[in-house]
């Protein structure tokens, strides 16, 4: 057997399912409730989408890539015969002009923020993104905007037949998971629009990630580091480094936000062991130092070394492919403690400004203001974005124009899943001081069937309820914890004096997302109207009392958080106009 067919095998069978598992009580439910793919797939979107819900094997190969932690290499070499099966080259995405950006905590928002600031030099963009949050042509975008379901239609089914005709039977896995799907799909459509760049965004570490086969990005982005993905990245920050520096290059610049100061060695060494010039980030205070005040579209203080890296990625890039006009630099400073050279100080030019104003990235420090009800909606899902999440939300509260009379009534949402500690999130939100806190799963309806775009074949719906009712039961114990402080312990953090409420703060678990907007809006936000609700909704005592209050409550505060899935079921039903 040939060396090349040896890696195809034994690569592919790192994103497979093993056939002995698919008996097991999990693995079989999951495929007792997959929508078949067609026999002879026709070209509408929901049928490739339903299709590509079949590749759904991110669980089975986050376990598989675990275990081969040692051989990244392995990981990659399958993804580049799985490009070759589609018809590509390495070397031909060296043509797409890659900006490649990891990190923990806000390398999304640093994605749309470089993105947007290229535009506005009047660049045809490309970018891919992971998760959606309403529909999957979400993560690959052309020019700002998701391609359209007739794109993603017409490229989903020219990839997935080409890879169907090129499967060799003898191995166990014929076809990529449904990241390694997507980013496949990615960037055929991206040499097939001729864009003039494509912004990249890591999926999961760096290393080991399915985008890390770009050989020759133009620059590279690492934003705020964390504590995420321990099982495959490692439980400590320096080990998530050492993973997040796995993109750098030889030769290719990279900029890095301040980090603390263990990870921030590691980038340094990891970056001088693979000869890549990496460079700290200046605050944005300093960018602003001297000229106007830049207004950033995305809301939060931690938004701020998001939009001060990818000014410098942005810049960095134009001045790769010989742009004149990117900023007139500033005076001079030193280098940061002797660890890293400090990226330029330089004057933002009037296309950057504009991009930073006009970006837009939904879900994330996201406010919708409909009556008397204002969603707060932040996919925070780390202990570092949820501390920056709870920043937001109690600036935002204190910004606030308060009702002439009435009370205020403030509702939490909340789910997380993976591997995620949620009872540390939980502990993060408590000095919010929530009137009521509300789980559910990420399901927009208890059935999913009709909505391709959100369904996930990988959990169940009895692990799902589980998992929020362990949430519930953190929540409950906070609260005891909180009753009972011990003696002479620290006061409790509070947002603001608060006048004394008739209930206690309350808990509930709805089976979906539909169910428990119900609740919570009271069929007073003008948008969000379903038919009237089962009257199971008020079957607890504490849905039935709690409804008079937010009945009458003069406003509502909902905060939305712990998962990007949460957010984009919610997006869904609050803003109808993102499904069409």
């Amino acid at each position: 057997m040939s060396r090349a067919r040896c890696h195809l095998r034994a690569a592919l069978f790192l994103a497979a399912v093993s056939s002995r598992g698919a008996t097991t009580g999990v693995a079989a439910r999951r495929v007792l409730s997959a929508w078949p793919a067609p026999q002879e797939p026709g070209m509408e979107y929901q049928d490739a989408v339903r299709t590509l819900n079949t590749l759904q094997t991110n669980a089975n190969y986050l376990e598989q890539v675990k275990r081969q932690r040692g051989d990244p290499q392995t990981q990659l070499e399958a993804m580049r015969l799985y490009l070759a099966r589609s018809g590509l080259q390495v070397e031909d995405l060296d043509q797409l002009n890659i900006i490649h950006i990891t990190g923990t905590k806000g390398k999304g928002s640093t994605c749309a923020f470089t993105e947007r600031i290229l535009r506005s030099y009047g660049l045809k963009t490309g970018f891919f993104s992971s998760p959606h949050l309403v529909q999957v042509r979400e993560r690959i975008r052309i020019n700002g905007q998701p391609i359209s379901p007739e794109l993603f239609t017409k490229h989903f089914w020219r990839l997935y037949h080409r890879l169907e005709e090129t499967k060799d039977d003898s191995s166990c896995v014929s076809m990529p998971g449904y990241f390694r799907f997507l980013t496949l799909m990615a960037f055929h459509v991206f040499l097939q629009e001729k864009v003039d760049l494509a912004v990249m965004e890591v999926g999961i570490g760096g290393a080991y990630d399915c985008t890390n086969i770009v050989k020759k990005p133009v620059v590279c982005g690492v934003s705020s580091l964390g504590i995420d993905h321990t099982g495959l990245l490692g439980d400590t920050m320096e080990k998530i480094a050492w993973q997040k520096g796995g993109i750098f290059k030889c030769g290719v610049p990279a900029f890095t936000v301040l980090q603390p100061d263990g990870p921030l060695a590691v980038l340094r060494d990891r970056a001088q062991q693979i000869s890549c010039p990496l460079y700290l980030c200046p605050p944005l205070e300093a960018l602003e130092e001297g000229g106007p005040l830049l207004t950033l579209g995305l809301e939060g203080e931690h938004q701020q070394s998001n939009a001060a890296l990818a000014l410098q990625l942005a810049r960095c890039w134009l001045q790769q492919k010989g742009y004149q006009d990117t900023g007139e630099l500033k005076a001079s400073r030193p280098s940061l403690l002797g660890q890293l050279p400090l990226a330029p100080v330089f004057q933002p030019t009037s296309h950057m400004q504009r991009g930073l104003r006009d970006t837009e990235w939904p879900g994330r420090t996201q406010l919708l203001r409909r009556g008397p009800l204002t969603w707060y909606l932040d996919g925070a899902h780390t202990t570092s974005s949820m501390q920056a999440c709870v920043r937001w939300f109690r600036q935002a509260l204190h910004s606030r124009e308060r009702p002439g009379g009435g009370s205020e009534v403030r509702v939490l949402l909340f789910n997380s899943t993976g591997d995620r500690d949620s009872a540390a999130l939980l502990k993060l939100l408590q000095p919010c001081q929530f009137d009521y806190t509300i789980f559910c799963p990420n399901l927009t309806e208890v059935s999913s069937t009709d909505n391709a775009d959100q369904q996930n074949f990988t959990v169940t719906l009895d692990q799902v309820l589980l998992r929020c009712l362990a949430h519930q039961q953190h929540w409950s114990r906070l609260h005891e914890d909180q009753a009972s402080p011990e003696p002479g312990g620290p006061a409790p953090l509070l947002l603001a004096p608060r006048p004394a409420h008739t209930h206690t703060t309350s808990s509930l678990v709805f089976s979906c997302i539909s169910h428990a907007l119900q609740w919570i809006s009271q069929g007073r936000d003008p948008v969000f109207q379903p038919p009237s609700p089962p009257r199971v909704l008020f079957a607890h005592p504490v849905a039935g009392s709690g409804a008079i209050v937010l009945q009458e409550a003069a406003a509502i505060h909902v905060l939305v958080t712990g998962s990007l899935h949460l957010v984009g079921g919610v997006l869904k039903l609050l803003e109808p106009s993102l499904s069409q």
